[in-house]
């Protein structure tokens, strides 16, 4: 509020000193400039405290406990593009009173996962799991809050932190979809332990809750409520260095570490107006088409973009380099943060068709999934709603993948998926449903990718509309 206020005097005693009344929109265009760099800066922010917040309100799960989908995700779960193909397991953590220990097991037979640790930022810790740090043996990672100094215990890594906050994803591998495989991979995951270093001799019982059935909604809500999420996170964290250029921008939002946000009316419909051009924004940059993956003319991306993964990989500690925009852009349809992306899984993104047309819920597409792609656990594709970036709301299935023993092969190997609002005849199994009032995009996941998927030595076909 400091800038409006500044302006307000200016305006009152600008004729005293022989200037021109300076107009009310100059200040409301420089707040609403302001606001709408605060939702592209903020955005990771926001998708994590949304999350967050769902589960406080919608579960009976709290931070330090583990909330889990006991089955493969349907579209109940609305998160940002998540994977119907794995078992889902969610720990948010905060280390304001000391480190957190996430006690992650060892592969077994038939049973291993896939884990992301990051801070409330997004920012990638570590990966954890049969493709990360540890390399299926499990591990005690120990998650520090800034500054922390001290000598951990033999045995535990350390994953220091420049805030507080933070969650771990942990995906719980499916051998298949069929009931047994499901219950042993829940089985599996509930052997992981969270707790306080401080209780690592003796920790007590991890508490899990399983979320399945309820309406888990954390998509971007793109109203004034945005900057109830962020004000959230600017005051319970700790200011990052390179952050501090947004303090006194935020400031003049009414957002301040230490005071009430309490935006007045006037404010409230700056606001709204600025989050209605921070998300045509953001949409016209990712309707614009991340960068090619497979090809110079590959309708499949990268899921993000190049500098991003860079930088993330590096703890946004480059001399020269800090997307911010393209951050907020990925935070706007994705969530979590791969420390090593395409050691443990790699994604692909596809918004349109090969002849360039967006994706209709009401057209019948197929994609030809070449043979023997160089994966070292599975694949997948799963289709989303264009609009929230969540799993296409009721609808019976959300993906296809290599875990299915019932997908129908064609004779060089190949495998024909199909997206539409009615399964084309014979093809049920193949089959991926869609909305057909809304459009929507694709992602193709390639778990434990091997060399020959980087060298571009198996190619994914472009997605083509048939039956016109």
């Amino acid at each position: 509020m400091k800038f409006i206020v500044l302006l307000s005097l200016l305006l009152v005693g600008g004729a005293a000193f022989g200037a021109e009344r300076i107009p009310q929109q100059i200040a409301d265009r420089e707040i609403g400039r302001k606001a709408v760099q605060a939702v592209i800066w903020g955005m990771p922010a926001v998708n994590y405290d949304l999350m967050r917040q769902e589960m406080l309100s919608k579960t009976p799960g709290k931070v330090g406990q583990v909330i889990y989908w006991g089955r493969p995700l349907d579209w109940r779960n609305q998160t940002l593009t998540p994977n119907p193909d794995a078992l889902y397991f969610m720990v948010f953590f905060t280390t304001r009173d000391g480190p957190v220990v996430l006690d992650l097991p060892p592969a077994e037979a038939g049973a291993s996962f896939n884990g992301n640790i990051v801070n409330a930022w997004q920012l990638p810790l570590e990966d954890a799991g049969l493709l990360g740090l540890d390399k299926g043996k499990g591990g005690r990672y120990v998650v520090l809050p800034p500054g922390y100094a001290e000598k951990l215990p033999e045995g535990f890594i350390p994953l220091p932190s420049e805030v507080f906050g933070g969650y771990m994803l942990f995906r719980s591998n499916l051998k298949s979809h069929d009931d047994a495989d499901v219950r042993a991979s829940i089985d599996y995951g509930k052997k992981m332990k969270v707790y306080p270093l401080s209780a690592a001799a003796d920790p007590p019982e991890t508490v899990f809750t399983d979320v399945k059935d309820i309406l888990f909604d954390s998509t971007i809500k793109w109203d004034a409520g945005f900057f109830e999420n962020l004000n959230r996170v600017v005051q319970e964290e700790p200011w990052i260095v390179r952050d501090r250029v947004m303090i006194d921008q935020l400031a003049s939002l009414g957002i301040e570490k230490g005071k009430p946000y309490q935006p007045d009316g006037h404010m409230k419909a700056l606001m709204t107006s600025a989050i209605e051009e921070g998300r045509a924004l953001l949409e016209a940059k990712y309707g614009a088409g991340l960068p090619p993956f497979f090809s110079e003319t590959s309708r499949w991306t990268f899921p993000t973009y190049p500098d991003l993964i860079q930088a993330g990989s590096r703890g946004f500690d480059e001399e020269n380099a800090y997307p911010v925009d393209h951050r907020g852009v990925t935070y706007s349809y994705a969530y979590i943060g791969i420390k090593r992306l395409g050691a443990g899984q790699f994604y692909s993104i596809s918004i349109r068709d090969r002849d360039g047309n967006a994706f209709d819920g009401a057209g019948t597409y197929r994609l030809n999934v070449p043979p023997d792609v160089p994966v070292q656990q599975y694949w997948s594709v799963t289709a989303y709603d264009r609009e929230t970036h969540a799993l296409i709301r009721n609808v019976a299935r959300a993906s296809r993948s290599s875990q299915i023993p019932e997908l129908q092969k064609n004779a060089d190997g190949s495998i024909d998926l199909y997206f539409g609002p009615k399964a084309p005849e014979g093809q049920e199994a193949n089959w991926v449903p869609t909305d057909p009032k809304r459009n929507f995009e694709l992602m193709f996941r390639a778990y434990g990718p091997t060399k020959d998927f980087f060298d571009r030595k198996w190619v994914l076909s472009d997605v083509v509309k048939v039956g016109e």
